[in-house]
């Protein structure tokens, strides 16, 4: 683990113990480039929005979102990407894009009118989405 990714990794940790008293309404942007970073982001409450891009080799992110009317947008650029992306709640949106080889998608939602979208462009990509509730929907493209 890179000092960046560490302390990343310790600013979103107590950024999520903070995270009864913050919720509702946050806006989260996280850009790395390079090789090797990681990021890990929460959210709960409601209208949160959480957008997170990377560029590089060997990228990997972890995202969770708990209420309603949520916003996770992820992009990734290059090999060896990797996003697991999940939510609970009423009327999220669960977004992933991935730009290269080798990439792996997995998005959860559960609850009420829930949407999760991936889209991979590249070779050997791997996508999974699961949706539990009522009126929820998934998507996968594939080129």
């Amino acid at each position: 683990m890179t000092f960046k990714t560490f302390t990343l990794t310790a600013l979103v940790a107590s950024t999520l113990a903070a995270a009864p008293a913050l919720a509702g309404g946050n806006t989260a942007n996280v850009v790395q480039h390079g090789w090797l970073n990681g990021v890990a982001g929460g959210q709960a409450g409601d209208y949160n929005h959480m957008e997170l891009h990377q560029w590089g080799l060997g990228n990997s992110i972890f995202a969770t979102q708990d209420g309603s009317y949520n916003t996770t947008a992820v992009g990734q650029a290059g090999t060896n990407n990797a996003v697991d992306s999940h939510q609970d709640g009423v009327g999220n949106l669960n977004a992933v894009a991935q730009i290269g080889n080798d990439n792996y998608a997995d998005t959860e939602t559960t609850g009420f009118g829930n949407s999760n979208a991936v889209i991979q462009l590249g070779d050997g990509n791997s996508a999974s989405t699961s949706v539990n509730g009522v009126g929820n929907s998934s998507l996968i493209v594939q080129y």
